[in-house]
């Protein structure tokens, strides 16, 4: 049996966690990274990059320091939010997207439901 790289399950609590604080637009983010990091079309080498983007974003290490280097200690930041931006979006799939918003009706309700499905 192959075992996984990532704990899907905790990750799903992790996620479930974060919306309830992050509020319904907060969530959606979220949902669409757990659907990618599932998804058996997303290669491995890929899923890496994305995980590594969003760890550097969450931990405390920098390679520009934002408090020496005030404007451009920001990008470093900016560069790995776009990398994964980029990344989970040439991934989320329709059906992904529809997933998300049945998800997220069930978490905060359907009052959203139509401009979910404006958006798109």
């Amino acid at each position: 049996m192959k075992k996984n790289l990532i704990d899907y399950e905790a990750l799903r609590e992790k996620i479930f966690s974060l919306a309830r604080k992050a509020g319904r637009a907060g969530a959606r983010p979220l949902l669409l990274f757990y659907y990618v990091m599932r998804s058996k079309r997303v290669p491995w080498k890929e899923k890496a990059v994305i995980f590594a983007s969003i760890a550097y974003l969450i931990l405390p290490v920098d390679i520009l320091s934002a408090k020496r280097l005030p404007v451009i200690g920001w990008l470093d930041e900016v560069a790995a939010l776009v990398l994964a931006f980029n990344k989970l979006r040439k991934y989320v799939t329709p059906e992904m997207e529809i997933k998300a918003s049945e998800v997220l009706n069930g978490w905060f309700g359907c009052e959203y439901e139509l401009l979910d499905s404006k958006l798109g």
